[in-house]
């Protein structure tokens, strides 16, 4: 299994980047404070149902790879490595999204339900970034399969937990993060970086 103190690690970034807000965080911030708690919680239902197909397909994907490319598994990490920087100074520069410019969902459960999954099922960055991430934490002496298991299941948890509370604090929290959307911009690139960074600087030959 996932040693443990690279466990607790996974745990602390996961944390940190399902506070950082995104599409899936903007639906749910929306149809919360247009239509009450309840509705917002209904779109996390949403986007963690999308979120298990992803986690699903980005396992099977990763340990198929390691399986066939035992030799290049340092590679793949590093390609990761990689990408987590990439996204980091992009995240950094971009221009900041304004989440209370985003539209609520019609007041029907199904309409909700529906386009909180069809928004996260449909981000072309997900699966890349799960891609990435994921492998970050997995070591190449223990069975893998077990390892993006474990590692899935708490970062679908982790989602569910944080992006509800999203949905509870939705009303206060609102107005604060479209004043400072540049300032999430850059908690957002500059942990990706790090996060990029560190795990590159952490590699043992």
């Amino acid at each position: 299994m996932v040693p443990l103190e690279l466990y607790l690690g996974f745990v602390a970034a996961t944390v940190i980047l399902m506070l950082i807000p995104g599409p899936n965080v903007a639906l749910i911030v929306a149809n919360s404070v247009a239509h009450g708690p309840r509705y917002g919680l209904l779109t996390v239902a949403g986007t963690a149902s999308a979120m298990v197909v992803q986690l699903a397909l980005t396992a099977l994907g990763m340990t198929a790879a390691m399986a066939v490319l035992a030799g290049w598994f340092e590679w793949l990490r590093w390609l990761g490595v990689a990408y987590l920087v990439y996204l980091g100074v992009k995240t950094w520069r971009a221009q900041p999204a304004n989440l209370a410019a985003f539209a609520p969902q019609p007041r029907a459960w199904r309409a909700i339900y529906l386009r909180g999954f069809l928004v996260s099922l449909t981000n072309p960055k997900t699966l890349l970034f799960y891609g990435a991430f994921l492998p970050q934490f997995v070591v190449p002496y223990a069975d893998p399969v077990m390892q993006m298991m474990l590692l899935s299941a708490t970062f679908l948890v982790s989602a569910v937990l944080l992006d509800g509370g999203w949905a509870l604090l939705a009303g206060r929290l609102r107005p604060v993060l479209a004043v400072h959307g540049k300032l999430r911009n850059r908690i957002s690139g500059g942990f990706l970086f790090g996060a990029g960074l560190g795990l590159a600087l952490a590699r043992k030959p």
